[in-house]
Formats: structure tokens, C-alpha cells, sequence
């Protein structure tokens, strides 16, 4: 199936920039009439999914990090890139509380917040060669959105 529309944005793996892609990736995915709930779950998914970028791919350097988004009829598909430091156990990493970096207090659950706001979600990560988080989320138009 053909995109309606797609985008691309390329920003410096700084954390003020994490509030500017969530916002613009909900400017662009509003294109397709979302729900306030459809909406808040992807800006949540790629706060997540920077924020991972920035923390753990990039930790003390900085680097470029990429958000391409699709938008199809029934879904938009958002794609977070880094070239930093990779995932040396993907699996582990989408274990809910773990953390790499438990001497900052995180929660280890950005990978579970995604899995959770999103309808699908794909990790793919080299050590050395960065990390792409690939994220969908089904678009219900038509439905009665009364919740």
C-alpha cells in the first residue's frame, strides 16, 4: 500500500529536542483526524523512543537521530534511528525494569510504554552501529470514540 504522505527529521540527540520530535510527529500524524487518546499514545511512544536515543544510544556524545514517519489510510508508521553505541541484548532490553543505567534511576520501561501505546513494535540494534525502533499504530476511524 502506497503512503498518503511521509516525513523525515534529522535533530541533534540533545533532551530539550525530545519534546520538539513528539511534537512535530503528532503535527504530522493529525493528518489523519486521530483521536485525543491515538494521539497522546504516539507522542508518549516517541518521547520513549528519543529519549532511549539520547540516554542510552548516544550517553555522553551527542549524534544525529532520525524520525521518519508514513501515514497510511488506517495507520502511521514512525521510525526512530540512531548511529550510537547499539544494543547488545535486544531482548533483555525489552525486559520491563531493566535498565542499563540503574545508577541514573531510570525505570527500564521505555520499550514496554512503546509495546503498550503501540500496536506494533520492532527493534533492530548492532553494537557499534546504532539502534531503529520501528512502531505502528492502527488508526480505528469510524468507531464510536466515546470511551
Amino acid at each position: 500500500m502506497t503512503a498518503l504522505n511521509e516525513m523525515q527529521l534529522d535533530f541533534v540527540s540533545k533532551s530539550e529536542n525530545e519534546s520538539f520530535a513528539r511534537v512535530v510527529v503528532a503535527a504530522f500524524a493529525s493528518q489523519l483526524d486521530l483521536t485525543l487518546d491515538e494521539l497522546a499514545d504516539i507522542k508518549t511512544a516517541v518521547s520513549e523512543a528519543v529519549t532511549n536515543s539520547i540516554i542510552h544510544g548516544y550517553e555522553d556524545t551527542s549524534g544525529i537521530i532520525r524520525i521518519s514517519s508514513k501515514l497510511y489510510e488506517d495507520r502511521i508508521v514512525i521510525t526512530v534511528q540512531d548511529w550510537g553505541k547499539g544494543i547488545e541484548d535486544i531482548e533483555k532490553a525489552r525486559q520491563p525494569l531493566w535498565t542499563s543505567k540503574p545508577e541514573q534511576e531510570r525505570s527500564g520501561m521505555g520499550f514496554t510504554i512503546m509495546e503498550d501505546f503501540m500496536d506494533e513494535l520492532r527493534v533492530e540494534s548492532a553494537p557499534g552501529e546504532g539502534t531503529i525502533v520501528t512502531m505502528v499504530k492502527n488508526i480505528n476511524k469510524g468507531m464510536d470514540t466515546a470511551r
